[in-house]
């Protein structure tokens, strides 16, 4: 009896913390270089004035969060009063960034440089590469990025872990595939896509180690090229991974082995896994931009399609709430899908071209 007690207590209090929390959604307004702010399922108020948006990207970090804009502004905000705090442009065009506990790096294009910035976004170093540069991260006290036009992934190590500011020298750099243009993390291994070599590279970051992997597909046939890694999604068992050009999602082991192929009713563009990972939202272009579909990861099949008044640009799953975000670029709305039932359940208006769906999470949001 005392121990049914205990757990219905314990139950209780998960619950009850779990409810505390609650979400924000700053969605990029693409063309008026504008983010959307939506509380309670309605949109509140407009960022306006945050620069270039055409790909606009938010990241959170403890109580800041972070936004990179295309012409290479970096702006650090407040998530709760949603007021600018600081910026600083690191170049004509910037394309990724990442945060750690006592920096921000950012991987620009136009200037072919990487540069280290305070969290209050203060320069500390600017790295010269002679090339555009793609697939920044962080692994332990190293910082790993793709140099997309000399063929190269450099690893720089911090030499001043722990301390107020970082310094970054050279530690390890890689010859590749050709072009390298996108990377993904996963634990120890550093992943890095080609433009122009079939297949992909991985790096073992405990052994700085590196190799080459040939993805095939049905009848041992080679995948001619791989797509941008924001756009695969990782189960515990399965990749899934848009095919380029043709109606599937390609399914595979974790070691790369070939599933399956799932059948698509366009040519898929983004996919996006559920928070329990029981499911897979797949977005499309051209004529069925307007579309997504819901994949059963354990069945592997399609289990519900819905189709929006305009282009799908980006989905989002709620950690919090039973809820799929759509951003429907064309008809200026964001849509919400219930997850419990699979139904349309809302719509939210006055959003101007929305794209990007980022959601931070707080007990603190009123």
């Amino acid at each position: 009896m005392r121990l049914f007690l205990a757990i219905c207590l314990l139950t209780t209090a998960l619950w009850s913390n779990m409810t505390k929390m609650k979400e924000k959604l700053f969605v990029v307004e693409r063309e008026s270089s504008s983010l959307a702010v939506i509380q309670d399922g309605l949109t509140r108020r407009h960022m306006e004035k945050m620069h270039n948006m055409n790909h606009g990207i938010i990241k959170f970090s403890g109580k800041d969060g972070y936004l990179i804009s295309r012409d290479g502004y970096v702006v650090k905000f407040d998530p709760l009063t949603e007021k600018r705090e600081a910026e600083y442009k690191t170049s004509k065009s910037a394309i990724g960034f990442v945060i750690g506990k006592n920096y921000v790096a950012v991987a620009n294009y136009d200037d072919k440089s990487v540069d280290i910035l305070t969290r209050d976004l203060k320069p500390v170093q600017k790295i010269k590469t002679g090339s555009k540069n793609v697939g920044i991260k962080i692994y332990k006290n190293y910082l790993i990025f793709a140099q997309m036009d000399n063929d190269k992934v450099t690893v720089l190590k911090d030499e001043n872990p722990g301390k107020a500011k970082p310094h970054f020298v050279k530690y390890k750099e890689f010859s590749v595939g050709k072009m390298p243009f996108d990377a993904m993390i996963e634990g120890n291994t550093y992943i890095v896509g080609f433009f122009l070599t079939k297949g992909f590279g991985v790096i073992d970051l405990d052994k700085m180690a590196y190799k080459q992997i040939k993805v095939t597909a049905e009848g041992n046939k080679p995948v001619l090229k791989v797509p941008h890694f924001g756009f695969w999604s990782l189960s515990k068992d399965k990749t899934f991974i848009p095919a380029v050009g043709d109606n599937k999602v390609l399914v595979y082991d974790k070691k790369f082995n070939f599933i399956k192929n799932i059948e698509t009713k366009g040519l898929p563009v983004f996919t996006s896994l559920s928070p329990d990972k029981k499911h897979l939202a797949v977005t499309f272009s051209g004529k069925d931009f307007p579309s997504i579909q819901i994949i059963d990861t354990d069945t592997l099949k399609i289990m519900k399609t819905f189709t929006f008044p305009g282009k799908v640009l980006h989905v989002r799953w709620s950690n919090l709430y039973p809820d799929l975000y759509v951003s429907v670029n064309d008809a200026n709305q964001v849509s919400v899908i219930d997850t419990r039932d699979w139904y349309l359940e809302r719509e939210i208006f006055q959003v101007k071209h929305p794209s990007g769906i980022f959601i931070y999470e707080s007990e603190d949001i009123k």
